[in-house]
């Protein structure tokens, strides 16, 4: 019996993402990401019950790579402007959030979520993290009185929708393409200004 070992279930994540990003979710096969790994589908199937379990999978290890980082400042800011401080985050978020690779990993989700329950884990290995980790910090700014009391995980929600009404919404539908730095910074400066709006007495934030 052959003993499974992390570095290889790693190295087939690996490859297994070059798959989906090359061929999409519905081209990838089994048969590929197991031919391109070096192994039987049989070891394959060892860690992976199916293609929508390591397609989860993989996408969850891109956005470890990518979010956490993005995530970890977050939680580390000092900075009294808060406006400037979610400004930085907004801007470092749509940059992925925006990419080509995670638009077509988005897509391929919405399009397989109605056949399996491959949306929900994505959900909750990837955005759900991400949402608790955003309502932690708007909860500390409401303790230090920066914004007004309110349920933080709604905060959360409205935030992350704001940001992607302008950006991700319409890269999704193909209605725009790469976005440069300068849309993604003037769409998240309008995305806080409602929101700030909205959670700030007065529109203003609370030093």
């Amino acid at each position: 019996m052959r003993v499974k070992t992390e570095a290889k279930r790693e190295a087939i994540v690996q490859v297994a993402s070059e798959v989906f990003r090359e061929l999409g979710f519905e081209g990838a096969s089994m048969v590929e990401i197991a031919a391109r790994v070096g192994g039987s589908r049989a070891t394959l199937y060892g860690y992976f019950s199916a293609k929508e379990e390591l397609f989860v999978a993989a996408m969850h290890s891109a956005a470890k790579r990518h979010f956490e980082p993005i995530f970890a400042a977050l939680g580390q800011e000092d900075d009294d402007d808060l406006e400037r401080v979610l400004q930085r985050f907004g801007e470092k978020v749509l940059a992925v959030v925006c990419s080509q690779e995670v638009i077509q990993a988005h897509r391929a989700v919405i399009a397989e979520s109605g056949r399996s329950d491959i949306g929900r884990r994505f959900f909750e290995g990837g955005p759900k993290k991400g949402l608790e980790e955003v309502s932690g910090f708007l909860e500390r700014q409401m303790r230090k009185g920066r914004l007004r009391t309110a349920d933080p995980v709604a905060a959360s929600h409205h935030l992350m929708a704001l940001l992607h009404s302008e950006t991700v919404t319409p890269c999704l539908l193909g209605i725009q393409g790469p976005l440069t730095r300068k849309v993604l910074r003037e769409a998240t400066q309008r995305a806080l200004q409602v929101f700030l709006g909205g959670y700030t007495s007065e529109g203003k934030v609370v030093e």
